[in-house]
């Protein structure tokens, strides 16, 4: 129905399959995610979950079709897999929350690297971004179902973009291509669509990257932990508009940012 009229209509849907990560043979979790760009997805996710601590522990990505779903295969170090076995969850569903199947509160927060401030991050860029981002998204566009990640250069330019249904999802898969390309972290920021939680912040923080934009919301947890690990936060990123909630210092203002009258509050 529209506009209070009936009619039918074809329509395009957004697809959801469960995606099985194994490494080395053992099964490890079961995601929700949009079947494309899996090789990033699962390197991005091996990263910034902490499966490995650097892309040489990662010796190959195999994916396999099945009846009941896809399987990604990953080969990694017999040292990072050791470590896995003794710290094995149960991580289905995880598109819901983020950090569902975690049993102990010491695997929520990991340990963050210090991050150095934001070289080149500005305004300009940022909007740059915000006004390039709609025209990449494909399967928003299509479905209205899916959220968008971007590695964006300090200038702007959307340099890689992923899409799917899950926003961490979305985010695993840029940060495996940025490793894949060798893509430096501090030459460029990270720009999502959906809202600034938790784990989309360690996601960033992990990757080496200074500066964050998120398209919506951003959670208390979020911040504080922007503000710990030394990120350059803005959210509510809209246009020219956005709200910078942690280090200022590493953004940059151009002219055509105005300040506030006199006597402003």
């Amino acid at each position: 129905m529209k506009h209070g009229v009936l009619s039918e209509a074809d329509d395009l849907v957004v697809e959801e399959h469960p995606i099985a990560m194994t490494y080395n043979g053992i099964s490890h979790a079961v995601m929700m995610a949009t079947p494309a760009d899996l090789e990033d997805f699962a390197l991005g996710f091996s990263l910034s979950e902490g499966i490995i601590a650097h892309p040489g522990e990662c010796y190959g990505v195999d994916v396999v079709n099945g009846a009941g779903g896809i399987t990604v295969e990953i080969e990694i170090a017999s040292g990072a897999f050791m470590e896995l076995k003794e710290r094995r969850r149960t991580l289905a569903g995880r598109t819901g929350c983020g950090l569902c199947g975690v049993d102990s509160l010491d695997q929520v927060c990991r340990p963050l690297p210090t991050l150095a401030r934001a070289q080149g991050f500005n305004t300009e860029g940022v909007r740059r971004a915000l006004s390039e981002i709609g025209p990449r998204q494909a399967l928003t566009r299509l479905t209205g179902a899916a959220h968008a990640a971007a590695w964006c250069g300090m200038d702007g330019e959307l340099r890689i973009v992923r899409e799917d249904v899950g926003r961490h999802n979305a985010l695993d898969k840029v940060i495996g291509a940025m490793t894949r390309a060798k893509a430096a972290p501090g030459d460029g920021f990270l720009l999502i669509t959906s809202r600034v939680s938790f784990e989309m912040a360690q996601k960033a923080s992990l990757a080496g990257v200074s500066a964050l934009v998120g398209m919506s919301a951003p959670t208390l947890a979020a911040v504080e932990l922007a503000e710990t690990a030394g990120m350059t936060l803005l959210a509510f990123a809209r246009g020219s508009d956005f709200v910078c909630y942690t280090h200022p210092d590493g953004l940059q203002l151009d002219s055509a940012c105005q300040s506030p009258p006199p006597g402003a509050a």
